[in-house]
């Protein structure tokens, strides 16, 4: 076993490694070029837009609202990358990690962007009626060369099915019995056996049942966490330009130290780089193509238009949410605190100290709850996705039904046994997903083009002007 293992840690360690973050970060630098940096020039556009009434209404076809879109991937997004991956990266590359984490989200945008657009392009409806799309029926629909599109195209549907058990069933559930454990001392199979229950019920729905949920838990949690965020920052607020400076200088220094009261670790800039790319990435999952897939269920009358509205969902996970963990870890001064077993604090266990630094042992439970919260919606946002996958693979109806109870089930089995094999399979299948999507995006570049084009002329432009004659009417009007 052990050297399947280390077979395994090679694999991940080579597929997540600089060719893969750099294919993935070069992909979303090409394609903001292609796409002439309206991504960037009209995120004030996405913003307004996910706030605005017509996200909340059904025009044009699909299943499910744009907001309810955006909250269910969201749903599979904001997890434990947001909390423990924001922590592992600034202790693997320091606090300049955080960075290049802002860096690849902003970059990630356009990748985003494209993926989604071209998945409301390219869907369709299966024999339920049901709207169904993604990276799969983009390279199935889209590729000229059918053969070398449907090989494509399995491949990512593949990947989807195992990366969903992975990723975002088993490992999720592993991470909230444990944090629920380690914090309330409730044994992992309860844990374990009530998410299973509450999973059952909401995914037995299906898409309209996995968004309801969604809509509702997404905003909440976020909401939660960011207020205990906010009072740890705020409580420190004298050490926030200290910690700021130190984030900036060790994002572009060469070797340099950091740390606080609790200890000092040092990392070089290219530590920083690798950490913060690898686990920004890995948080918004810009490029994976798993936002695409819930993104084409969204009722919508252009592409564009749910593209826009789905790219924020990169900007909500890593420019928000991970901001508020790093600069809470930053303020806090815990950086490089060893704990009682010698071992420098990382992951949710560093977050947990930050938080109680300030907060007290109601720090602990906040990021406890929160983590269990941020898991269990990936759990119930990538159920989806793995089932529109394997409706891509196999056409029988009933195998929904059946994925669904075992996608249930594997909470338990998740919640009860050591996960550090299915975790590295879970990167590793993660990881392969984004091989057959990055080559649709530049191979289908081009369409996503077009869409904007059409959608920049006849509504962004259009709505832009009108706000500005109601901006004048209202200045002739106060004065």
């Amino acid at each position: 076993m052990s050297k399947i293992t280390n077979l395994l840690e090679r694999i991940d360690g080579a597929v997540w490694g600089p060719v893969m973050v750099t294919a993935l970060i070069g992909t979303g630098i090409f394609l903001m070029f292609r796409l002439h940096f309206l991504p960037w020039r009209n995120l004030g556009y996405a913003l307004r837009s996910v706030f605005g009434k017509d996200s909340h209404k059904k025009n044009g076809s699909g299943d499910i609202t744009p907001f309810a879109a955006l909250m269910t991937t969201l749903a599979a997004t904001i997890g434990t990358g947001n909390i423990a991956g924001v922590a592992t990266a600034m202790v693997m590359g320091g606090p300049g990690a955080l960075v290049w984490m802002w860096i690849s989200a902003m970059v990630g945008l356009a990748t985003k962007y494209t993926e989604c657009t071209l998945a409301v392009r390219f869907r369709e409806r299966d024999q339920n009626g049901e709207m169904c799309g993604g990276p799969m029926y983009t390279i199935k629909n889209g590729f000229r060369c059918k053969k070398l599109g449907m090989v494509l195209a399995a491949l990512f549907a593949v990947f989807t099915v195992l990366a969903s058990f992975g990723i975002g069933d088993l490992t999720q559930a592993n991470s909230i019995s444990s944090a629920i454990y380690g914090t309330f001392h409730i044994p992992t199979w309860i844990t374990g056996l009530v998410i299973t229950i509450l999973a059952f019920v909401v995914l037995v729905g299906g898409i309209q049942s996995i968004s309801k949920v969604s809509s509702i838990l997404v905003p909440a949690m976020a909401v939660l966490y960011m207020m205990a965020g906010f009072a740890c920052i705020f409580s420190r607020i004298q050490n926030v330009p200290a910690g700021l400076a130190q984030i900036f200088h060790m994002a572009f220094t060469a070797r340099a130290a950091a740390g606080g009261v609790g200890g000092t670790i040092v990392v070089t800039m290219m530590n920083a780089m690798r950490a913060g790319c690898s686990r920004g990435v890995f948080s918004n999952e810009a490029g994976l193509g798993s936002a695409a897939i819930t993104s084409a269920a969204a009722t919508t009358d252009y592409p564009a238009r749910q593209g826009y509205i789905s790219m924020t969902g990169a900007f909500f996970d890593t420019i928000v949410v991970c901001t508020v963990t790093g600069l809470s870890i930053a303020a806090s001064g815990v950086l490089g605190t060893k704990g009682p077993d010698g071992h420098v604090l990382n992951g949710v266990e560093l977050t947990m100290q930050a938080f109680q630094s300030v907060l007290g042992p109601m720090g602990a439970w906040i990021v406890a709850i929160s983590l269990t919260l941020f898991a269990f919606s990936t759990i119930i946002g990538w159920e989806y996705m793995g089932e529109v996958a394997l409706k891509f693979l196999v056409k029988n109806p009933s195998a929904s039904y059946v994925y669904r109870v075992l996608f249930a089930f594997m909470s338990l089995i998740g919640s009860t046994v050591e996960m550090q094999l299915v975790w590295t399979l879970s990167d590793i299948t993660n990881a392969l997903m984004a091989i057959p999507n990055l080559i649709s995006l530049l191979a289908l570049s081009g369409v996503a083009v077009k869409e904007t084009v059409i959608y920049q002329k006849k509504v962004v432009v259009p709505e832009r002007e009108a706000r500005r004659v109601r901006r004048k009417q209202k200045c002739v009007q106060n004065t």
